[in-house]
């Protein structure tokens, strides 16, 4: 069981939890929600209107509430297992004909304090939904049963639900160990990663450098750390970056409201650098969103060349013009592209020939976010991947259209999956025979504390 390593609010002096705890409000809405949208975004929405009792912090709310959506159908086996509807003596097909049927609406089934007190136990808190029930001895002792085989059976259907993994996953994971080379170690130690929640990284925006900086960029770095620190934060240096583990948020920080600091993860950097961006390069980022990639290739460019960010919704380019208002990026232009037919060149870009390096991190399933958005795990399914794949080389083939003889194009996910990457890639190369593989990766969890993606660097050939 998970040590008991993050502080617990006191238990309430009047005894019981209420009907109206918050914890049993957001979760009732939550599940009311059809679809759901990302926990993230819909919880801090709710936590700015929800009254509730004072040891019970949004941080608090926030952790819980993940927790839940990591153990929610280890709570439906393990209920399963103490009213007799299921057996711990199941064989694996057993459990995998069990998680076959199982779907999130069986917890619309549960009364709110049964679910909570066995994410209460799994996430080794003292919450006192469990504490108040008649059977919690019975209960507590099933779980360390449970908790005892998982140890000893890690990638059985049990030991996987204690980590919040479906059993139907596994071998897709194993594909993925297989394509990482991964010794079973390792695989372990990625399920098991998926229930903690990596640091905040932040990323340095040299348009923004302050001038009285220390020219040495590691005194800079120490620098910034410090003042972040005197603000509140608790931040650290990670193998040569800025992140931050909690304390005061960063978006309160004058570092991050001066433009000086980004917001990105460490995986996510790494893509944008996989391009190496240089003053004069004419770019395009294909799927931007709302730009934290664009604001990455914009810093080493020093608002020299151009710098083309396209998405499907206005909204989104609305906000990354926004954001690169306040990183001081001025070649950044936005445009819509709807991604059925190939972009329409700027003047400026087709006498180039097209773009010299093109960015496509294409939709996919977020499985590389599972640790910081446990809710997007359970939308995880073959079906789904699959449609993904077709629009993911549509959109890869179409961007290709726009690199120019001897340019770069770059694909990258946020997913460990292997459809999505290697055998996405494989694809694209079988029909666009003028590209081939220069680096195909997985950054990221395992090697470093963050999400999980994956870039591949494919390299056009040049005019005969």
């Amino acid at each position: 069981m998970r040590s008991k390593s993050r502080s617990t609010p006191r238990r309430p002096s009047h005894g019981r939890p209420q009907a109206r705890h918050p914890l049993i409000t957001l979760w009732s809405q939550w599940c009311a929600m059809a679809p759901r949208p990302a926990l993230d975004r819909w919880l801090r929405g709710q936590l700015r209107n929800l009254n509730s009792e004072g040891q019970w912090t949004p941080a608090l709310i926030s952790r819980a509430m993940a927790d839940a959506l990591r153990y929610q159908q280890l709570a439906c086996a393990l209920e399963d297992v103490y009213t007799g509807r299921a057996q711990l003596v199941w064989t694996e097909a057993d459990w995998a004909e069990w998680d076959g049927q199982w779907a999130e609406r069986r917890l619309s089934g549960f009364q709110a304090q049964t679910l909570w007190s066995w994410i209460e136990r799994r996430a080794g808190e003292r919450w006192d939904f469990a504490r108040l029930q008649k059977d919690d001895q019975d209960r507590s002792r099933l779980l360390k049963q449970v908790a005892y085989q998982a140890e000893q059976s890690p990638l059985s259907a049990l030991g996987l639900m204690w980590q919040g993994v479906r059993p139907q996953w596994l071998p897709l994971l194993q594909q993925r160990a297989s394509a990482s080379r991964w010794d079973q170690e390792q695989l372990l130690h990625f399920i098991r990663q998926q229930n903690q929640l990596p640091p905040l990284w932040l990323r340095v925006n040299p348009l923004r450098r302050n001038p009285l900086a220390q020219p040495d960029d590691a005194q800079a770095l120490k620098d910034m750390l410090q003042n972040l620190r005197d603000g509140g934060i608790n931040a650290a240096m990670e193998k040569g970056h800025l992140a931050a583990r909690g304390g005061k948020g960063v978006d309160s920080s004058e570092l991050y409201r001066s433009g000086q600091l980004e917001i990105q993860d460490l995986a996510s950097q790494q893509i944008a650098a996989a391009l190496n961006p240089q003053p004069g390069d004419k770019i395009w980022d294909a799927c931007a969103g709302a730009g934290g990639k664009t604001l990455a290739l914009a810093g080493p460019m020093n608002n020299k060349g151009a710098l083309v960010a396209t998405d499907l919704h206005q909204y989104k380019l609305d906000e990354l013009k926004r954001r690169a208002s306040r990183a001081g990026a001025h070649n950044v232009r936005t445009f819509v592209w709807n991604g059925t037919e190939a972009l329409r060149l700027p003047q400026e870009i087709a006498r180039n020939g097209g773009f010299d390096k093109v960015l496509v991190d294409a939709p996919c399933s977020s499985a590389g976010t599972w640790r910081r958005n446990p809710d997007a795990r359970w939308r995880f399914s073959d079906d789904d991947t699959a449609d993904l794949n077709e629009l993911q080389l549509r959109l890869l083939s179409l961007a290709g259209e726009s690199v120019k003889a001897g340019g770069l194009l770059v694909y990258a996910t946020c997913s460990w999956a292997v459809a999505e990457n290697e055998d996405l890639v494989a694809r694209f190369l079988s029909n666009n025979p003028a590209f081939s593989v220069g680096e195909m990766r997985l950054l990221g969890l395992p090697q470093d504390d963050s999400d999980t993606m994956f870039v591949a660097l494919l390299n056009k050939a040049e005019a005969n």
